[in-house]
Protein backbone atom coordinates (compact mmCIF):
# COMPACT_ATOMS: atom_id res chain seq x y z
CA UNK A 1 0.00 0.00 0.00
CA UNK A 2 2.72 2.45 1.00
CA UNK A 3 4.82 1.39 -1.97
CA UNK A 4 1.93 2.16 -4.31
CA UNK A 5 1.46 5.61 -2.82
CA UNK A 6 5.18 6.36 -3.08
CA UNK A 7 5.20 5.25 -6.71
CA UNK A 8 2.23 7.53 -7.51
CA UNK A 9 3.94 10.44 -5.71
CA UNK A 10 7.11 9.91 -7.76
CA UNK A 11 5.10 9.74 -10.99
CA UNK A 12 3.22 12.92 -10.17
CA UNK A 13 6.46 14.65 -9.22
CA UNK A 14 8.03 13.65 -12.56
CA UNK A 15 4.99 14.97 -14.42
CA UNK A 16 5.21 18.26 -12.56
CA UNK A 17 8.91 18.57 -13.41
CA UNK A 18 8.19 17.73 -17.06
CA UNK A 19 5.46 20.33 -17.13
CA UNK A 20 7.74 22.92 -15.56
CA UNK A 21 10.48 22.11 -18.09
CA UNK A 22 8.11 22.57 -21.02
CA UNK A 23 6.83 25.80 -19.52
CA UNK A 24 10.39 27.11 -19.04
CA UNK A 25 11.36 26.22 -22.61
CA UNK A 26 8.24 27.96 -23.87
CA UNK A 27 9.11 31.10 -21.89
CA UNK A 28 12.64 31.04 -23.26
CA UNK A 29 11.29 30.91 -26.81
CA UNK A 30 8.93 33.79 -26.05
CA UNK A 31 11.92 35.83 -24.88
CA UNK A 32 14.15 34.86 -27.81
CA UNK A 33 11.66 35.43 -30.63
CA UNK A 34 11.55 39.24 -30.31
CA UNK A 35 15.37 39.31 -30.34
CA UNK A 36 15.43 37.23 -33.51
CA UNK A 37 12.91 39.57 -35.09
CA UNK A 38 15.07 42.58 -34.20
CA UNK A 39 18.18 40.94 -35.62
CA UNK A 40 16.32 40.08 -38.81
CA UNK A 41 15.21 43.68 -39.09
CA UNK A 42 18.81 44.87 -38.76
CA UNK A 43 19.60 43.24 -42.09
CA UNK A 44 18.33 45.85 -44.52
CA UNK A 45 16.56 44.82 -47.69
CA UNK A 46 18.57 45.42 -50.88
CA UNK A 47 18.00 48.94 -52.25
CA UNK A 48 15.41 49.23 -54.99
CA UNK A 49 17.49 51.63 -57.13
CA UNK A 50 21.02 50.30 -56.92
CA UNK A 51 22.22 52.39 -59.85
CA UNK A 52 21.61 55.59 -57.85
CA UNK A 53 23.75 56.10 -54.74
CA UNK A 54 21.52 58.93 -53.54
CA UNK A 55 18.55 56.55 -53.59
CA UNK A 56 20.62 53.87 -51.85
CA UNK A 57 21.48 56.27 -49.01
CA UNK A 58 17.92 57.60 -48.94
CA UNK A 59 16.67 54.09 -48.25
CA UNK A 60 19.50 53.32 -45.79
CA UNK A 61 20.89 56.61 -44.42
CA UNK A 62 23.07 54.82 -41.86
CA UNK A 63 25.07 53.40 -44.75
CA UNK A 64 26.20 56.92 -45.58
CA UNK A 65 27.62 57.26 -42.06
CA UNK A 66 29.36 53.89 -42.31
CA UNK A 67 30.89 54.71 -45.70
CA UNK A 68 32.15 58.10 -44.55
CA UNK A 69 33.52 56.56 -41.35
CA UNK A 70 35.46 53.98 -43.35
CA UNK A 71 36.69 56.71 -45.70
CA UNK A 72 38.01 58.80 -42.80
CA UNK A 73 39.71 55.75 -41.30
CA UNK A 74 41.30 54.23 -44.42
CA UNK A 75 41.27 56.99 -47.03
CA UNK A 76 39.24 55.15 -49.67
CA UNK A 77 36.40 57.35 -51.01
CA UNK A 78 32.88 56.43 -49.91
CA UNK A 79 31.55 56.13 -53.46
CA UNK A 80 34.25 53.56 -54.32
CA UNK A 81 33.44 51.53 -51.22
CA UNK A 82 29.77 51.46 -52.17
CA UNK A 83 30.57 50.49 -55.77
CA UNK A 84 32.43 47.46 -54.43
CA UNK A 85 29.41 46.40 -52.38
CA UNK A 86 27.06 46.78 -55.31
CA UNK A 87 29.11 44.55 -57.59
CA UNK A 88 30.13 42.05 -54.93
CA UNK A 89 26.74 41.30 -53.41
CA UNK A 90 24.07 43.58 -54.93
CA UNK A 91 23.60 44.81 -51.35
CA UNK A 92 22.48 41.37 -50.08
CA UNK A 93 23.70 40.78 -46.53
CA UNK A 94 23.63 37.00 -46.87
CA UNK A 95 25.11 36.71 -50.36
CA UNK A 96 27.23 33.64 -51.12
CA UNK A 97 28.68 32.20 -54.34
CA UNK A 98 26.27 29.95 -56.19
CA UNK A 99 26.61 26.24 -55.52
CA UNK A 100 28.35 24.14 -58.14
CA UNK A 101 26.67 21.02 -59.46
CA UNK A 102 27.64 17.89 -61.34
CA UNK A 103 24.46 16.75 -63.05
CA UNK A 104 22.08 16.57 -60.07
CA UNK A 105 24.83 16.22 -57.42
CA UNK A 106 25.66 19.35 -55.38
CA UNK A 107 29.42 19.94 -55.13
CA UNK A 108 29.35 22.84 -52.70
CA UNK A 109 30.34 26.46 -53.14
CA UNK A 110 33.52 27.51 -54.97
CA UNK A 111 34.74 29.67 -52.06
CA UNK A 112 34.01 30.74 -48.48
CA UNK A 113 33.06 34.27 -49.58
CA UNK A 114 29.94 35.71 -47.97
CA UNK A 115 28.23 38.87 -46.88
CA UNK A 116 28.00 42.36 -48.34
CA UNK A 117 31.68 42.44 -49.32
CA UNK A 118 32.02 38.75 -50.26
CA UNK A 119 34.95 38.30 -47.89
CA UNK A 120 36.59 34.88 -47.78
CA UNK A 121 37.49 33.24 -44.48
CA UNK A 122 41.30 33.80 -44.59
CA UNK A 123 40.98 37.51 -45.40
CA UNK A 124 38.31 37.98 -42.72
CA UNK A 125 40.57 36.25 -40.19
CA UNK A 126 43.46 38.58 -41.06
CA UNK A 127 41.18 41.61 -40.84
CA UNK A 128 39.85 40.72 -37.41
CA UNK A 129 43.35 39.89 -36.19
CA UNK A 130 44.63 43.32 -37.23
CA UNK A 131 41.62 45.43 -36.29
CA UNK A 132 40.12 43.45 -33.40
CA UNK A 133 36.45 42.87 -32.78
CA UNK A 134 35.25 39.30 -32.37
CA UNK A 135 31.66 40.47 -32.86
CA UNK A 136 32.25 41.87 -36.34
CA UNK A 137 30.14 40.29 -39.05
CA UNK A 138 30.38 40.05 -42.82
CA UNK A 139 26.59 40.47 -42.86
CA UNK A 140 26.84 43.89 -41.21
CA UNK A 141 27.23 46.82 -43.60
CA UNK A 142 29.37 48.85 -41.21
CA UNK A 143 31.86 46.00 -40.83
CA UNK A 144 31.78 45.20 -44.56
CA UNK A 145 32.61 48.78 -45.53
CA UNK A 146 35.35 48.91 -42.93
CA UNK A 147 36.82 45.71 -44.38
CA UNK A 148 36.79 47.07 -47.94
CA UNK A 149 38.54 50.22 -46.77
CA UNK A 150 41.09 48.20 -44.80
CA UNK A 151 41.85 45.89 -47.71
CA UNK A 152 42.15 48.66 -50.27
CA UNK A 153 44.40 50.59 -47.91
CA UNK A 154 46.69 47.55 -47.85
CA UNK A 155 46.56 47.39 -51.65
CA UNK A 156 47.72 50.98 -51.70
CA UNK A 157 50.60 50.31 -49.33
CA UNK A 158 51.70 46.95 -50.74
CA UNK A 159 51.06 47.48 -54.44
CA UNK A 160 51.11 51.23 -54.86
CA UNK A 161 47.57 51.35 -56.27
CA UNK A 162 45.89 54.73 -55.87
CA UNK A 163 42.96 54.77 -53.46
CA UNK A 164 41.08 56.64 -56.19
CA UNK A 165 41.56 53.89 -58.80
CA UNK A 166 38.56 51.56 -58.35
CA UNK A 167 39.41 49.36 -61.34
CA UNK A 168 42.88 48.37 -60.15
CA UNK A 169 41.76 48.21 -56.52
CA UNK A 170 39.04 45.77 -57.50
CA UNK A 171 41.45 43.54 -59.43
CA UNK A 172 43.68 43.35 -56.34
CA UNK A 173 40.62 42.77 -54.15
CA UNK A 174 39.50 39.85 -56.28
CA UNK A 175 42.89 38.24 -57.01
CA UNK A 176 44.62 38.98 -53.73
CA UNK A 177 47.83 40.93 -53.42
CA UNK A 178 50.01 38.04 -54.56
CA UNK A 179 47.79 37.31 -57.55
CA UNK A 180 47.77 40.96 -58.55
CA UNK A 181 51.57 41.09 -58.43
CA UNK A 182 51.73 38.05 -60.71
CA UNK A 183 49.24 39.64 -63.10
CA UNK A 184 46.83 36.70 -62.82
CA UNK A 185 43.91 38.96 -63.75
CA UNK A 186 45.32 39.43 -67.27
CA UNK A 187 44.25 35.90 -68.11
CA UNK A 188 40.71 36.54 -66.90
CA UNK A 189 38.87 38.75 -69.42
CA UNK A 190 35.56 38.31 -67.60
CA UNK A 191 37.08 39.63 -64.38
CA UNK A 192 38.62 42.59 -66.20
CA UNK A 193 35.20 43.49 -67.60
CA UNK A 194 33.71 43.38 -64.11
CA UNK A 195 36.52 45.61 -62.81
CA UNK A 196 35.75 48.08 -65.58
CA UNK A 197 32.08 48.06 -64.54
CA UNK A 198 33.10 48.71 -60.92
CA UNK A 199 35.12 51.68 -62.15
CA UNK A 200 32.13 52.98 -64.13
CA UNK A 201 29.77 52.55 -61.16
CA UNK A 202 32.21 54.30 -58.82
CA UNK A 203 32.45 57.29 -61.13
CA UNK A 204 28.66 57.50 -61.44
CA UNK A 205 28.25 57.13 -57.68
CA UNK A 206 30.81 59.89 -57.10
CA UNK A 207 28.97 62.32 -59.38
CA UNK A 208 25.62 61.45 -57.78
CA UNK A 209 26.91 61.85 -54.24
CA UNK A 210 28.27 65.31 -54.95
CA UNK A 211 24.74 66.42 -55.84
CA UNK A 212 22.90 64.94 -52.87
CA UNK A 213 25.37 64.63 -50.01
CA UNK A 214 24.02 67.67 -48.18
CA UNK A 215 20.87 65.66 -47.45
CA UNK A 216 22.84 63.18 -45.36
CA UNK A 217 25.29 65.49 -43.57
CA UNK A 218 24.54 66.79 -40.10
CA UNK A 219 21.16 65.05 -39.90
CA UNK A 220 21.70 63.75 -36.35
CA UNK A 221 20.76 65.89 -33.36
CA UNK A 222 24.26 65.57 -31.88
CA UNK A 223 26.02 66.79 -35.05
CA UNK A 224 26.86 70.48 -35.14
CA UNK A 225 27.87 72.30 -38.29
CA UNK A 226 30.63 72.79 -39.43
CA UNK A 227 32.18 69.96 -37.38
CA UNK A 228 30.19 67.33 -39.27
CA UNK A 229 30.61 68.83 -42.74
Amino acid sequence: MNNGLQQRDVTCSMRRHDGQGIHQRFLRWIMVLPLLAVLAGCAASPPRQQHDLCAVFEQNPDWYDYARSSEKKWGVPAHILMAFVRHESSYRHNAKPAREWFLFIPLGRPSSAKGYAQVQDPAWKDYRKETGGLLKSRSDMEDALDFIGWYNNKSNKLLGISKWDPEQLYLAYHEGHGGYRRGSYRKKPKLMKIAARVDHTAREYGAQLRKCEDRFKCRHWYQVWPLCS
